[in-house]
């Protein structure tokens, strides 16, 4: 008769494994991050309730989607810059 060795635990991820091992996680500044999809890239966005529930009227007056609607604020953001804040 012969002993079995026990099998080896498998081991899981931690939280942080997890998180770092996201597609928009990128820990090197200089890769881009997010994932492409066609002409785009997709990323991970936090907003709040309240503000996602006014984006989501003006897209529906303006006949736009969520997408299309932060697109373009972020753009006009980026050409005509912010207002400085004192």
């Amino acid at each position: 008769m012969s002993i079995a060795k026990k099998p080896a635990l498998k081991t899981t991820k931690t939280a942080d494994e997890f998180i770092a091992a996201a597609p928009d996680a990128a820990a090197d500044k200089q890769k881009p991050r997010g994932v492409i999809q066609g002409k785009k890239r997709q990323i991970t966005l936090g907003i709040s309730p309240a503000l996602l529930e006014r984006v989501d009227e003006l897209a529906a007056q303006l006949g736009q989607t969520r997408a299309s609607v932060i697109n373009m604020a972020i753009y006009r953001a980026v050409e005509s810059g912010l207002p400085e804040q004192q």
